[in-house]
Formats: C-alpha cells, structure tokens, sequence
C-alpha cells in the first residue's frame, strides 16, 4: 500500500459558519469537514481509497480555530488556562467517490493553571509551531507541560483517530496483522 497526501483546499471558515449558524453540534462539523476534505480528492482521484480528516477543539460549547499568529495563540491559551476543552477528531473515507467509512474521536483535555511567563516563555519556545495547532500546543511535544489531566486517546488528540483508520483498513485487507 502507498499513500499520497493530496491538498483539499476547503473554505472552512465557510462550512462552520454555515454549520454554527444553523446550530450543528461540533462533532457534526468535524465530520463535515472531514467529509469535504475527502469528497474534492476523491473527485480528483475516483480509482483510489480516500481519507479525509479534520479537527476542531471544543470550550464552552465554541469552537476555536489554529491561532492565526503569536497574539491569537496567546488569547487561545489564555482562554483553554485552568479549564477542560473538548478535541473531536474526525475521519472520513471515500470509495468510488462515496463515503464508505466515518469515525469522529474524541478527547478532553485539562489545561493546568501557569502563569502569564510561562505562556510567554511556552510561546517563545515553540514560535510558528504554536500556530499550526487548534489551541496553539502539539501535545507530542512541548505543548505536554500544558495539562494536568487528559482523558482519550493520543492520535485523536494529535487529529486523526489512527486507531480505528487501521482497524478499517484491516478490514479491508489493506493493512495486514
């Protein structure tokens, strides 16, 4: 088996707003996403196995974005400080150029309680990477010192349910034991 990532250029902001706009949960605009992502490659590629897949993180019942720079970074993490957030995960794959298999993940995180320094010193540390995360941590790495409790699975937390993408390639006999 070979795998190509493959660009699908979405207008995201667009679909969530629609989505939020007519009060879908955050799990169903997960999935959503996911499935547009899968959708445009799948139309590019119809002859192959197509996995699409999405994140959002969930506070309050509203839904962040990746921090667009060190100053939404440092909002996003001052907001997640000291509370528990919700990541959703979501996988879609396309067959033929029809969805054939749906999973959203979940996890919740809690953000420990530290200081405006050591934001400011987090933020110092992990510069640019700090905006390619929803929520402005990658907790793979330094973004770990972040938490005091996390309740889910890690390849979830890092975007994409793994776990069960393998068991359905299993199925498939794409993936081998």
């Amino acid at each position: 088996m070979t795998a190509e990532a493959v660009s699908a250029a979405i207008d995201e902001a667009a679909v969530k707003a629609g989505m939020l706009a007519e009060s879908a949960p955050p799990r169903d605009v997960a999935d959503m996403l996911a499935e547009l992502k899968a959708r445009r490659v799948a139309g590019r590629h119809p002859d192959r196995l197509v996995l699409g897949a999405d994140q959002v993180l969930v506070l309050d019942g509203v839904i962040f974005d990746k921090p667009a720079d060190r100053t939404a970074a440092r909002a996003q993490l001052a907001a997640l400080r000291g509370k528990k957030h919700e990541l959703l995960s979501a996988a879609v794959i396309f067959e033929a150029g029809a969805p054939v298999w749906r999973h959203v993940g979940r996890a919740v995180l809690t953000m420990r309680s530290f200081s405006d320094t050591f934001l400011e010193e987090y933020l110092d540390a992990e510069g640019a990477l700090a905006f390619d995360s929803v929520g402005g941590y990658r907790i793979e790495a330094r973004g770990a010192q972040l938490f005091s409790h996390v309740a889910g699975d890690l390849f979830t937390i890092m975007g994409l349910p793994l776990l069960e993408v393998l068991g359905f390639l299993r199925t498939r006999g794409i993936c081998t034991e």
